[in-house]
């Protein structure tokens, strides 16, 4: 893990159905060494993302502007880790992501998180406000061969004030890799005619959960609702 933290990187999504997981999975053994926590192979990641009042970060994806930004705060539940980040997505179609080691979920920033954030971003990260939680269970995989990392996510969970969402039958996996390059886990998705194309969680979470300006994001959202044949997700209200 070490070789392949890949803070600045390219990346790939494919979304499926977890029927199709435990196919893929053994296929996959021989060529990646799955990690494991505390004796656990499945990790559990809470994450909560900021955005502005009218949701400037949302609308800059949706826009498809380059050069945009996620701030969020994640914690990495099996090893204790807590970060909050920023991702950058640059017009050279790399994601840079910056971390900075911060135990306290934040719901408004100080003098112990603005220098970090206002060195990272244009724009004031006093406009931020907790958004949205994105919560799920991951399966991470090392290449035996090349600097590549492999997520696999399951479980996914959208809470946004008194309504929550979930995925369960949603599988969503994340090639990551220093640059573009074979790799084994494309071709088996090509094999099994999964083809790249996905949304951000992020997006995905606001887009389900807001009456907000979505149109750009229709075909993603047909094509997960497709995958989780529609009514398989749950809404429940606290």
């Amino acid at each position: 893990m070490e070789n392949v933290k890949l803070l600045n990187r390219t990346d790939k999504k494919f979304c499926f159905n977890s029927e199709h997981l435990f196919g893929i999975l053994n296929q996959l053994t021989p060529h990646y060494s799955l990690l494991k926590i505390e004796e656990k192979l499945i990790s559990r990641y809470k994450t909560l993302y900021y955005d502005t009042v009218n949701y400037k970060l949302y609308h800059a994806h949706h826009s498809g502007k380059l050069n945009r930004y996620k701030v969020r705060h994640r914690s990495y539940i099996e090893n204790d880790h807590h970060f909050l980040e920023v991702k950058f997505k640059s017009n050279k179609d790399r994601t840079i992501k910056k971390r900075k080691l911060n135990h306290v979920i934040p719901l408004q920033f100080d003098e112990n998180t603005l220098p970090f954030l206002e060195s990272k971003l244009n724009f004031s990260a006093l406009n931020l406000i907790p958004s949205l939680w994105v919560n799920f269970n991951r399966l991470t995989f090392v290449s035996k061969t090349t600097a590549e990392r492999l997520t696999i996510d399951l479980n996914l969970e959208f809470i946004k004030n008194e309504t929550q969402l979930n995925f369960n039958n949603l599988i969503i996996a994340e090639v990551k890799q220093e640059k573009k390059q074979s790799s084994i886990f494309i071709n088996l998705m090509k094999k099994n005619h999964i083809y790249e194309g996905s949304i951000s969680k992020y997006v995905m979470g606001i887009a389900l959960t807001c009456p907000i300006k979505q149109n750009n994001f229709k075909s993603q959202l047909n094509k997960i609702s497709k995958i989780t044949h529609a009514n398989s997700h749950t809404i429940t209200s606290h």
